[in-house]
Parts: C-alpha cells; sequence; structure tokens
C-alpha cells in the first residue's frame, strides 16, 4: 500500500489541515509515522482517494455498494466489536487490556451478553479422531441436526451455542474439561505455553465483520442452526488470505535462516512484493493484537530481528499473524497451530454475530452489479 505526506493529501482532498486530523480520528483516513521523521505523519494513500473523489460529488449507488464490501464502508450495524482509533473494542472493552487476563470461557460470556459462566466442557467428541479436521465433520454433522433458531429463547440458544464450541474443544484439546487454552498446552504436551495460548485465544475470539463472520452472520440470517453458522465460518476461515495467513511466514523464516534476515527482506521488496504477516488495513499504526500477544513469550531472536528489520524496510509492523508464527516457533506447537487456535477461538466471535442477526430477524441478501454480456432479446424481438 502507498503512503503520501500531508502535503500531498491536503492537496488532494481540498480541506485544512484540521479536517484532515478529524477525519484520521474517525478512522476514515489511516495514518502512521513518518519512518524518516517520527514527527510527521503519512497517510494511506487508498483512504485520501477515496474521501476526496466522495467530496466531489454524491457516488452512485453502485459504485458506494462495490466499495463498502471491500475494506470500505460500514455495511451493516453490529454492538459486539469495532476497531477504532488504533485499539480495538469488544463491547466497550479494549481487547489489548482483556488479553492480560481474560479467558475465552470469559470472552464468550462478554461477546454473548450472559451472566452466567460459560463452561466449554459440556460436549465432547463423537469420534476417536482428534484435531481439526474431526472437528470440522463433527460441527457438520451437529448442523445437520441442530434445531433452527426461530420461536426459541436465548437462554437455549446459548446453550446451543456453548455445546458447539464444547464440541470443536473436545475434537481439538481431546480432552473434556478445564480451562480450553489449559486443554490445548496439554494435547501439545507444552504446559509453559498455556498462557500464550490464553492471550491468543482472548485476542483471536472476535474481530467484526472479516470474512469468516461475514460468512457465519449470513448463513445464521437464513435461519440455519448455529452450528451452520460455524461451519461456514470454518470454510471461510481456511482461505490463505484468512485463518492460514500465518503458513505465509514459513518461507520468509527460511530464507533470513539462508541468506540472512535483511537479504531475505530486501529480496521481496524489490520484486515488489509485500511482506508476509506485515500490517494491518484497518489500523492506521499498528495491530495492536501483535505486541499484546508477543508480550506473553520470549520472542526468538530471527523473528524479534525479523520484526525490526521489516519495520525499517517496509514501514509497516507485524500483525497477529507474525504473532501466531512467532509463538509456534518459540514453543515448538505444531505447524497447524494457529489455524487450529484461531478456529477453536474465533468459533466464539461467530456465535456472537450469529446471535445478533437471529435478533434482527433480517435476511442478508446484497444485490449483483451486472458487468456480463448484455441479456439476450426474447425470441421473436429484433435485436
Amino acid at each position: 500500500m502507498s503512503w503520501i505526506s500531508a502535503e500531498a493529501a491536503l492537496a488532494l482532498l481540498g480541506t485544512k489541515p484540521q479536517t484532515l486530523y478529524a477525519n484520521v480520528s474517525r478512522g476514515r483516513i489511516a495514518a502512521r509515522p513518518d519512518p524518516e521523521d517520527p514527527r510527521r505523519s503519512l497517510y494511506r494513500q487508498d483512504d485520501v482517494e477515496r474521501l476526496a473523489a466522495r467530496q466531489k460529488g454524491r457516488r452512485p449507488a453502485t459504485t458506494v455498494a462495490a466499495e463498502s464490501i471491500a475494506w470500505g464502508e460500514p455495511v451493516l450495524s453490529t454492538a459486539i466489536s469495532t476497531v477504532a482509533n488504533g485499539h480495538f473494542y469488544i463491547r466497550g472493552e479494549d481487547a489489548a487490556e482483556l488479553a492480560k487476563s481474560a479467558t475465552l470461557e470469559d470472552m464468550a460470556k462478554l461477546l454473548w451478553s450472559t451472566s452466567a459462566p460459560v463452561d466449554f466442557g459440556t460436549m465432547t467428541t463423537t469420534g476417536a479422531d482428534t484435531g481439526l479436521i474431526a472437528a470440522y465433520r463433527q460441527v457438520a454433522e451437529l448442523a445437520a441436526t441442530q434445531m433452527p433458531p426461530s420461536g426459541r429463547a436465548r437462554s437455549v440458544l446459548i446453550k446451543d451455542a456453548t455445546l458447539v464450541v464444547s464440541l470443536v474443544a473436545s475434537a481439538i484439546t481431546g480432552a473434556r474439561t478445564g480451562p480450553v487454552h489449559e486443554r490445548l498446552a496439554a494435547q501439545w504436551q507444552r504446559p509453559e505455553a498455556a498462557n500464550a495460548l490464553r492471550c491468543a485465544l482472548v485476542l483471536l475470539a472476535e474481530h467484526e465483520l472479516n470474512a469468516s463472520t461475514f460468512a457465519a452472520r449470513v448463513t445464521a440470517s437464513t435461519g440455519a442452526p448455529l452450528a451452520a453458522a460455524v461451519l461456514a465460518g470454518l470454510a471461510a476461515l481456511s482461505g490463505p488470505l484468512h485463518g492460514t495467513a500465518s503458513l505465509s511466514m514459513g518461507a520468509l523464516v527460511r530464507d533470513a535462516k539462508r541468506y540472512g534476515v535483511e537479504t531475505a527482506i530486501s529480496s521481496l521488496l524489490r520484486q515488489g512484493r509485500p511482506l508476509p504477516c506485515f500490517g494491518h488495513r484497518l489500523y492506521p499504526d499498528h495491530d495492536v493484537r501483535a505486541p499484546a500477544l508477543m508480550a506473553t513469550f520470549p520472542v526468538p531472536a530471527l523473528f524479534a530481528e525479523l520484526a525490526e528489520t521489516g519495520e525499517k524496510l517496509s514501514g509497516e509492523k507485524p500483525n497477529i499473524d507474525f504473532a501466531l508464527s512467532a509463538l509456534v516457533a518459540a514453543h515448538d506447537l505444531p505447524d497447524d497451530a494457529p489455524l487450529q487456535i484461531f478456529a477453536l477461538a474465533r468459533c466464539v466471535g461467530w456465535l456472537a454475530h450469529a446471535l445478533e442477526q437471529i435478533e434482527t430477524g433480517a435476511l442478508i441478501r446484497p444485490r449483483a452489479r451486472y458487468v456480463g454480456l448484455p441479456p439476450l432479446q426474447e425470441a421473436g424481438h429484433s435485436t
């Protein structure tokens, strides 16, 4: 992504500096310190150009809709979470602060707005296999049998939600009882990693309207069972641009070990390729979840050097996927540990959005803007 100076931004916008700063504070334009002069700020060019185009006149509804669906304007209302002013808030609470002591069970209580304690030991795996594939299979089986939410009290739906996460937790950890992060640590035989896993689960439980959450909400809007909404989220999560993004660090780490950190990073940048797991479009400075997670474990020297050199050469800072990759290296966790952690944690957020969507009673059904061949004329009509 391109960053421009305040002077260039003001020239595009045709406004006063105060207006530029107001747009930054409202999250309309991302900003970050200038690497060459920390006293100055740079502004994301895409954001500035989008806002400048909007100020020139009312845009067609099709243009607004098209921009909204890809990192643009909000497309639906939620009381669950938001990224604002460089922070991430869940039900009004700073996620980085929550991550210092909360558990995934605490996050479920907060996200689902329930007063009762949440225990994810109420459903055990129905087969001998464990792991993410087992979780996918069993959620699919539950989706085929769980009752739809229509006409059922919220307290009953909370029990359904608890059953879904309990099943996923049991399938992934192979254990029936105890806090989820401790069960994960025991499954991977890394008890010393329990606190870092707890923090990761909290930070990943929710992140506004990302791709998998939108998939879960769309599914819930049809009246499908809660397990079906989670299954949709799991399917979307599996992509390399989402839940498996941390795997993209593998090649960079290998090259850094072979050729040195600066050479490996410079090689990517000279090819015009972005650094994997650096930067996040929702945060003007840095993904606040990354330092919150990396504060819970000794960051390997190679990853510390990658973070420092990557920021120096690209101007971007590590994101949560970088932190997950560093966590795997620090505690020698399985290669697919990030996806397992991600899936288990985000189930809680998907269900929060599903519950909220059910309360609206509305079907999410956007329209497509057709740009294909003109429709054929009916038979007998001239062309």
